[in-house]
């Protein structure tokens, strides 16, 4: 990630979920996308992974084509669309090529879980028994804080919100829409 000071880029709103690894970034938007569909917004999400995966089943067509050094590699239906693309290097594609290859024309928001060192706001999920420290007071993107301490956090002016209500987050989200929306 060596471009993490360069601006990102995109015609529909980004808001980050940053987090450190246990504080449950993937079980929040479990349950906050289909909230947030339900009220209406088309949400994308890009997962960043800090490990080698697979979506593609050996033995199948797409995947021995992808092997075969089908770069990128597209399969469609009716109901899902998906696109396999190999890196040629080892190093983390940018959020903003990943960004290219979602259609803003298909979307009203993205969602992303990770690139937390990237500058795009964020909201960041803080839970006291993971022991880890705030982010916040070091990135300057960071826009609200969820935690699950029932006493205020000091020393900030930033919104609070209850990590597991998952209804406020969700009108925060609305509302960071509504003011950055196209």
């Amino acid at each position: 990630m060596s471009n993490q000071r360069e601006k990102i880029s995109y015609e529909k709103p980004l808001l980050g979920f940053a987090a450190f690894s246990g504080t449950g970034k993937t079980t929040l938007l479990l349950k906050l996308i289909p909230e947030l569909k339900q009220r209406g917004l088309r949400i994308a999400v890009i997962k960043h992974a800090h490990h080698n995966f697979d979506m593609d089943t050996p033995g199948k067509d797409s995947y021995e084509l992808r092997k075969a050094g089908a770069v990128p590699m597209l399969i469609c239906s009716s109901k899902r669309t998906v696109i396999t693309i190999e890196n040629e290097t080892e190093a983390d594609p940018t959020l903003q090529q990943m960004l290219t290859h979602i259609p803003a024309d298909s979307i009203d928001m993205i969602l992303v879980e990770g690139f937390k060192k990237w500058p795009f706001d964020k909201i960041e999920l803080h839970r006291e028994s993971t022991g880890k420290p705030l982010m916040y007071p070091d990135d300057d993107k960071i826009i609200a804080i969820a935690h699950d301490d029932k006493t205020p956090l000091k020393d900030t002016n930033l919104p609070q919100l209850d990590i597991n209500n998952v209804n406020a987050i969700a009108d925060f989200v609305i509302q960071y829409h509504q003011q950055h929306g196209s």
